[in-house]
């Protein structure tokens, strides 16, 4: 309940600003009226009523009569139930060594630690053992995207119940509840690994050199292991529920303790976290990968070897663990950090102005508790142009992030002829600064430019603009290596798109299967299907790089006195021209799709009022994810498949792409890329026309609420009180 402080009867009749709840010395006094007593330091000029996170007045108008006198006072008063509403701790358990952490700062360090693990769990550690679970538990390549698709639909399930009551309640409860949920999700996803059994493989057989061993056959049984899909699905959507309060209640409960220009700065530190994580995770997960699944077990298999799994699960049990550690301290944070009050109107002078009375239902401290008001909520944020524009660009920026996520390495394995881990490294390397280094320069500039309202929609217009200049980087490629039997003949004579031929006279009688893709470097520049393919019999030895030398190939032109060719285990490195130029284009497009990231938050939780910013951001994931990264990757991989040249024959039944060609995969992107960009420009563009800050405010700068600075130059005369 409010405190209301009742007053010395005196003859000021101009607004005060009292403070129930307990500030500080040098910033919040108790304004009791009394003889020398000092006036709130400055005006307020805002002239809304702020609303504290409750959805409560700050301001409440009360008529009073003072000995005869009927002027009308104003009274701001700060909504508290006492003293500890502002501790940090848990409950009654709020010691004094604790409130050192219960600062703006301390929340950021423990939210950034668990943004950190969720990319590193499910954009790092999941990215990259799904090779491995699909090899140990026998799934197909659709089971598998099931898996990572059930995060992002279980987020959308959630997003619209978190946001909207969690927006209105305790956000650290509702986001360290959301981390409990995640560290489970991680231990529910290794489980399969304590409950399936020990993972017993003999070692592969020769069945890939000329003539081929036509004794190893296809296994072609099933062995349940399939059903665990159910547990990692599981897992996921535990992982998605977790991840939900995060990203909508985290970032809001941070905008709304800190400063509105300092607000951009800590959401970037905050994401930044989360995109590295995924670097973590990679770094850490390739690296668990290179351990046996079964921990202090011997086995004869190697990490070469297409049998080898390795110990996907160790990440997992870690993250979980870690999870659990970080939910504690964010469940002890208070409803609203000490001294956070002042900066409702900073950010209410921002907000939206809608034409019609809607937004004064929306001001109801009521407004936005029980489930009834859910459709005027979800009607208010439609009648928004901007936010909706905000929105759809959004999605189109999300799709773009995906796609590069998922098919970037690929891009850089065909176009420069590398295997998958080195493309994964050189990606990541591209990644990490032009990713990470994005979205914390996007909060910096909107911080040291003063970006504000309509001016961070224009700043996130034209770092689309410049990206999209940046995509024409596909306008170039790199030459298809010359591939025996898919792009060239053997005996070196171009082939026309779609005409395959594996078989030649050189290699009639080896009998090679077609399922055993393990492609090889000829001494004549070409690759070979496999070094069965390539007439090529046992390896005898073993280069200085660790890899296997073939000699005697029968299908590789003599390359020595001795007649016959020589091939080497791998592709054939690419002689590309245009790979630096490609490299640095590349980078500049995933440098200024990030460095809108923060600038267009920022734009959505400034064009709302300040009790649907959390609504809002669950409503701007939901569209952001079933239009965006839900989507995105199934359409550009159905683009990219579009340049396949072999496909993997997978006991007569099509697998993955084997050969791309590249000129067709540069144009193929291209053309999405850009469609997708257009769209996104077009979005920004309207939404900066749209936006409409709200009356007396030009831009959302000119009403504020006084700093601590401005208490001195406050006039304590009272002749000059009522003219203010």
């Amino acid at each position: 309940m409010p405190q209301h402080v009742t007053g010395h009867k005196g003859f000021l009749s101009t607004p005060r600003l009292l403070f129930a709840s307990t500030p500080s010395a040098s910033e919040n006094r108790f304004d009791l009226g009394l003889p020398g007593s000092r006036a709130p330091p400055g005006p307020l000029r805002s002239t809304h009523s702020p609303l504290n996170s409750c959805g409560q007045l700050l301001c409440e108008p009360r008529a009073e009569k003072h000995r005869g006198l009927g002027p009308r006072e104003v009274r701001y008063v700060s909504v508290s139930t006492g003293p500890q509403s502002t501790a940090c701790g848990w409950r009654a358990f709020a010691p004094r060594c604790l409130q050192v952490f219960n600062t703006p700062k301390g929340l950021l360090f423990f939210l950034c630690a668990a943004s950190f693990l969720q990319g590193m769990t499910v954009n790092g550690f999941i990215n990259t053992v799904i090779t491995s679970i699909e090899r140990r538990f026998d799934l197909h390549s659709y089971q598998s995207g099931l898996i990572a698709s059930t995060y992002d639909i279980a987020a959308c399930l959630c997003l619209t119940f978190v946001s909207y009551f969690g927006g209105n309640g305790h956000k650290p409860r509702w986001l360290g509840w959301g981390v409990l949920v995640l560290g489970s999700g991680s231990l529910v996803f290794a489980l399969p690994h304590f409950t399936a059994g020990r993972y017993e493989v003999g070692v592969d057989e020769g069945a890939r050199t000329c003539p081929a061993n036509q004794s190893v056959a296809c296994a072609d049984g099933t062995s349940g292991l399939s059903r665990y899909r159910l547990v990692f699905m599981l897992g996921q959507f535990l992982h998605g529920v977790g991840a939900t309060p995060l990203y909508t209640l985290g970032v809001t409960y941070l905008d709304e303790n800190v400063k509105s220009s300092y607000s951009p700065v800590y959401i970037a530190i905050f994401y930044t976290a989360a995109i590295l994580g995924p670097a973590a995770g990679y770094l850490i997960g390739g690296a668990m990968l290179n351990m046996y699944t079964e921990l202090g077990r011997r086995t004869e298999l190697t990490t070469e070897s297409p049998q080898w799994v390795g110990a996907w699960w160790v990440g997992f049990l870690g993250t979980g663990a870690a999870a659990f550690l970080i939910a504690v301290p964010i469940l002890g944070y208070p409803r609203q950090l000490p001294g956070s009050q002042r900066y409702v109107a900073m950010r209410a002078a921002e907000a939206h102005q809608l034409r019609e009375r809607s937004h004064e239902a929306a001001s109801n401290p009521n407004f936005g508790r029980t489930v009834r008001d859910l459709p005027l909520s979800m009607w208010l944020l439609l009648k928004n142009p901007t936010f909706t524009l905000l929105c759809l660009a959004g999605a189109t920026e999300a799709t773009l992030i995906a796609a590069m996520s998922t098919f970037g390495p690929k891009f850089l394995e065909a176009q420069f002829s590398l295997s998958a881990s080195e493309a994964a490294t050189l990606f990541g390397y591209l990644v990490v600064p032009a990713g990470g280094g994005g979205t914390l320069l996007g909060g910096y500039f909107v911080n040291r430019f003063k970006l504000r309202g309509s001016g961070t929609v224009r700043f996130c217009l034209l770092c689309t603009l410049i990206s999209l200049l940046s995509f024409l980087v596909f306008l170039t490629h790199c030459p298809n290596v010359p591939v025996a039997g898919v792009t060239t003949g053997y005996g070196g004579s171009l082939l026309p798109r779609g005409h395959l031929n594996l078989t030649a006279a050189c290699n009639a009688a080896c009998r090679c299967r077609p399922e055993h893709y393990s492609p090889v470097c000829g001494s004549d520049g070409a690759v070979y299907f496999s070094p069965c393919h390539a007439g090529c019999p046992a390896a005898t030895e073993m280069s200085l790089g660790g890899q296997k030398v073939y000699r005697g190939c029968s299908c590789i032109p003599p390359s020595d006195s001795a007649g016959a060719g020589r091939a080497t285990a791998g592709k054939c490195p690419s002689a590309c021209e245009s790979k630096a130029l490609l490299l640095a284009l590349v980078f500049l497009v995933i440098l200024f799709t990030f460095l809108s990231s923060i600038p267009a938050l920022t734009a959505t939780l400034r064009c709302v009022s300040d009790q649907q910013r959390s609504f809002a951001l669950g409503i701007q994931w939901i569209v952001v994810r079933t239009l965006g990264s839900i989507p995105g990757p199934i359409a550009f991989g159905w683009v990219i498949d579009g340049a396949c040249l072999l496909w993997q024959d997978q006991r007569g039944q099509q697998g993955s792409c084997l050969v791309y060609q590249n000129a067709a995969m540069s144009r193929y992107l291209l053309a999405a890329g850009l469609a997708y960009k257009v769209l996104g420009f077009l979005s920004f563009a309207s939404a900066c026309f749209l936006y409409q800050p709200r009356s007396g405010s030009a831009d959302g700068t000119e009403a504020s609420l006084p700093s601590q600075s401005s208490a001195s130059e406050t006039p304590t005369d009272p002749q000059q009180q009522s003219n203010i």
